[in-house]
């Protein structure tokens, strides 16, 4: 049976983590990131990739792995626009946003054997 009681919960409690963001969004716009040349490159592939036409109807599965391939594309194109070469690797300046789904995808891809660094 469900708990709806504590689903009223969770729902106030996205609430609190929207208000979190709000914050977040008006203090930290860009963070700078250092990546490896060969996985920039891959980035900026995804930017300049041509994927247009139709995909028909999609599983779950399907538009989210859509979605994160369109967050790579749009760090792609923030490295195209303004990444820098630093020896082995590039600098860019990444909205938060954008640095965010890549720790979101890096988290969830080591599943169990994730730790937060301090």
């Amino acid at each position: 049976m469900v708990d709806h009681e504590r689903y009223a919960l969770y729902r106030e409690d996205s609430k609190v983590l929207a208000a979190v963001g709000e914050h977040v969004h008006a203090q930290v716009g860009r963070v700078t990131v250092r990546l490896p040349r060969a996985v920039a490159q891959a980035a900026v592939d995804a930017w300049e990739r041509d994927d247009s036409g139709d995909l028909g109807e999609e599983t779950r599965e399907q538009y989210e792995l859509r979605g994160q391939a369109g967050d790579l594309a749009l760090i792609g194109l923030a490295i195209s626009e303004g990444g820098r070469p630093s020896g082995e690797e590039v600098v860019v300046d990444l909205h938060v946003a954008s640095a965010g789904a890549a720790f979101l995808s890096y988290a969830e891809t080591a599943g169990a054997a994730f730790r937060p660094s301090e």
